[in-house]
């Protein structure tokens, strides 16, 4: 394995900036210090004028493998996260058949370990009638990153909506849940409400018929479960300013045990994007009005919400480019998250340091993940530079996903990744990749 040592660099980390070297050897952080140097053969990057960051770790993406890999496979999807910076990442059950049993759970593993050039964990999925297998996983709870429970459908046929079952996962489940919170008896009346009262539905509707109240209920809903058996929830993609006073910031990260993600959609776009992107932005939950986004934002950057994510969630362009009802909801993210912050970043809307904290470190400890995360001697060198100065623009020949498309396009980013390392493989640099090393199934410390 290559020895690589970054030189004259800015390292952002638990909240500092240090100007500093780094000696990469067998895959993990040997040293951070001045003026280092090695006796054996190391290549040496130049990291002057550059910030060497942690690895973003998304603890929520959709990368359609296996069974709907006409919208992208884990290695298309996997590739164009490192090249964005993303070097671990956390799949949702809801493929085709779906992670509903612990032998299918694995066969995802089987694919993540022969071709996701990132770092990989895989959700165990629940539905109205697994719960035995779900339970199977509180043995495997070092090897597997959670139970994701949908409590609003969507991409996939897996609505847990019996209380009962919810009871007994949230009382018997000793991993992280993970919840997509929606109250589908609410968005039904919301829909045929708005059909009755209009007929044909656009996608300034999507966010009217998917609203504040529904979100709010399901998400209500889940931490009465959580706190009645002291469950460990993380309630995936807040979308609105009302579900904000579900969460708190009086402890820190470790101690909580209720916790909350937001996407950088959410925190990007508002239904004033409708009229000129459409079904583009179609998500679940969705993009809501503009107040709902200043909200977030507040709510990010004063920790009462943890980390970001995308929800990456690929489809093509033929499946978006229906009518609304028709259009699938989801958008493709991964490759720009990283960047889109940065944008963030030169705008002075949040610190380098605390992106670095909500994309990162926050969600290594959110998930106790071993070893990942941060920038410390000992860690495995997961790790991306960024050259703050290279702007880039999101185009069509430059998108990496399958589907090929991008809600971004267009978009100039003011900086650019230019090294990607993983387990101290650089599988992504000065444009390139080096496929000769795969990425590690994520171990927690649990």
């Amino acid at each position: 394995m290559k020895t690589y040592l970054i030189k004259n660099t800015t390292i952002i980390n638990e909240g500092k900036r240090t100007e500093a070297d780094l000696l990469i050897r067998a895959g993990k952080i040997e040293k951070i210090g001045q003026q280092l140097s090695v006796k054996e053969n190391a290549i040496e990057i130049n990291g002057e004028n550059q910030v060497l960051i942690p690895g973003v770790i998304d603890d929520q993406v959709h990368f359609r493998e296996p069974g709907l890999t006409h919208k992208a496979t884990i290695y298309t999807e996997a590739k164009a996260a490192v090249a964005g910076g993303v070097t671990s990442f956390m799949e949702m059950p809801n493929t085709n058949p779906p992670a509903l049993t612990q032998e299918l759970l694995e066969e995802k593993y089987a694919i993540g370990k022969r071709s996701s050039l990132a770092n990989y964990s895989f959700f165990m999925g629940t539905s109205n009638d697994n719960y035995e297998e779900v339970m199977k996983a509180n043995a495997k709870k070092k090897d597997v990153c959670g139970v994701k429970i949908f409590m609003g459908s969507s991409t996939g046929n897996m609505l847990v909506d019996n209380a009962l079952v919810l009871e007994k996962v949230f009382a018997g489940t000793e991993l992280l849940i993970a919840t997509h919170c929606e109250e589908e008896s609410m968005i039904k009346a919301n829909l045929a409400a708005l059909k009755a009262a209009k007929g044909t539905l656009e996608p300034a509707d999507h966010p009217i018929i998917r609203n504040e109240e529904e979100c709010f209920e399901s998400s209500f809903k889940a931490i009465q479960f959580a706190k009645k058996h002291n469950s460990r929830l993380h309630i995936l993609h807040i979308s609105t300013a009302k579900e904000l006073q579900l969460f708190g910031n009086m402890l820190p990260l470790e101690d909580k045990r209720i916790t909350a993600e937001v996407c950088v959609h959410h925190l990007h776009f508002t239904s004033d994007d409708y009229a000129a992107l459409g079904n583009k932005i179609k998500c679940n939950p969705a993009i809501k009005a503009p107040h709902n986004r200043k909200a977030i934002w507040e709510a990010l950057l004063d920790d009462r919400l943890d980390v970001i994510a995308t929800d990456h969630a690929p489809h093509t362009w033929a499946e978006k480019d229906e009518p609304y009802e028709k259009a699938h909801a989801g958008l493709p993210l991964v490759q720009h998250s990283l960047s889109l912050m940065l944008h963030y970043v030169q705008e002075g809307k949040i610190s380098l340091e605390k992106l670095v904290e909500k994309m990162s470190h926050a969600v290594a400890t959110c998930f106790q993940i071993e070893n990942r995360g941060f920038i410390r001697e000992g860690y495995q060198a997961d790790l991306v530079l960024v050259d703050l100065n290279e702007s880039n623009t999101v185009t069509k020949e430059n998108i990496l996903y399958k589907c090929g498309w991008s809600p971004l396009e267009g978009f100039t980013f003011p900086a650019s990744v230019t090294h990607t390392f993983v387990n101290g493989h650089l599988v992504y640099g000065n444009n390139g990749f080096d496929e000769s090393q795969f990425g590690e199934r994520l171990q927690f410390n649990r």
